[in-house]
């Protein structure tokens, strides 16, 4: 039985040396195919890489960023404290939800002294409180923006100059901090701030999105993101760049031109009625003193008023134009 066994064993081993040396898949074999399909993921990268280089890619690629960036920019300018941040206003939420309570109580308590219904008066007190403090810092943070992309396509040419006389780019966004009006010299010495405290240029450019959100500021940002991944002439893409701001610059200018018409019809339109009710009181105020004492007509008013507003808010969304 002994001798079955050994011989068994003995079998069981010689076989298995024989299909280690010669049977089955050497190591040879297998460093070959390893090899193969480490080419063959190479060639697949590289396949992506250069599919990527690609004209068609690369427009892909700035149309996703711009999508994104378009996306952030709405989701930038919906709470209020990023209004604040847009309207350069250092106060914090909770002081500006104070001012708003006593913007909202004085207008209440002039209204009662007036003598106006109670009811009015509170509807009255409510729209100072609520809608007069955000119209307010709305009209800041746009004019603000507004004076930002008048001057950004000059921040652009000095960088653009700057990098072909052979400074670097960190020293050009110092001429445009020392040397630039508000509020691009002031954003720009924050950015220089930023990179001085070991912030990447794309997290320092990022947060002065937070603080700016135009659409200007996002071009850059998205230039410079692609001249870093990829590489090439950076002068000469902030030089097209600046070139497409300064063009849709003047396309806005002139779609103003030609929608001014509209605008003076509707400003018309929205001062009539005001006008014409202000010219009969002060000829006959007997006439119209009824509306502001009978609570009838003070009710009417106030549904006039509503009313008024409905069509100001109407024509004014028919009469803005994105671009």
């Amino acid at each position: 039985m002994l001798p079955i066994l050994a011989a068994v064993l003995a079998f069981i081993t010689i076989g298995g040396l024989g299909w280690v040396l010669v049977g089955g898949d050497d190591s040879s074999r297998q460093a070959v195919k390893r090899a193969e399909t480490l080419g063959q993921k190479k060639t697949a990268n590289a396949g992506r890489a250069a599919a990527a280089s690609t004209p068609e890619a690369r427009r892909k690629q700035i149309l996703t960023q711009l999508q994104d960036a378009e996306r952030l920019e709405r989701k930038a300018r919906a709470t209020m404290a990023s209004k604040l941040r847009h309207a350069g206003l250092s106060i914090t939420l909770r002081t500006f939800y104070i001012w708003n309570a006593a913007i909202g109580v004085i207008g209440l308590i002039l209204t009662l002294l007036v003598g106006l219904n109670p009811i009015l008066a509170l509807g009255v007190g409510v729209a100072l409180g609520v809608g007069l403090p955000r119209w307010v810092v709305g009209f800041m943070a746009k004019r603000r923006m507004k004076k930002f992309s008048l001057e950004f396509p000059n921040a652009v040419d000095v960088i653009v100059r700057g990098i072909k006389s052979g400074l670097p780019v960190h020293e050009c966004f110092k001429i445009i901090a020392r040397e630039s009006p508000a509020p691009l010299g002031p954003e720009f010495q924050k950015l220089v701030e930023g990179l001085g405290v070991g912030l990447t240029l794309e997290q320092s450019l990022e947060r002065m999105y937070d603080r700016l959100p135009t659409p200007e500021l996002r071009f850059f940002t998205i230039v410079i993101a692609i001249q870093q991944k990829t590489g090439g002439n950076l002068a000469e893409a902030l030089g097209n760049l600046s070139t497409v701001l300064r063009a849709r610059r003047m396309m806005g200018e002139k779609i103003k031109a030609l929608s001014s018409e509209a605008l003076a019809s509707a400003a018309i339109i929205g001062c009539l009625p005001p006008g014409v009710m202000i010219m009969v009181t002060v000829t006959t105020p007997a006439y119209m003193m009824l509306l502001f004492t009978d609570p009838r007509g003070q009710f009417m008013l106030l549904g006039a008023a509503l009313w008024m507003a409905t069509g100001v808010f109407v024509m004014k969304k028919m009469i803005s134009f994105k671009f």
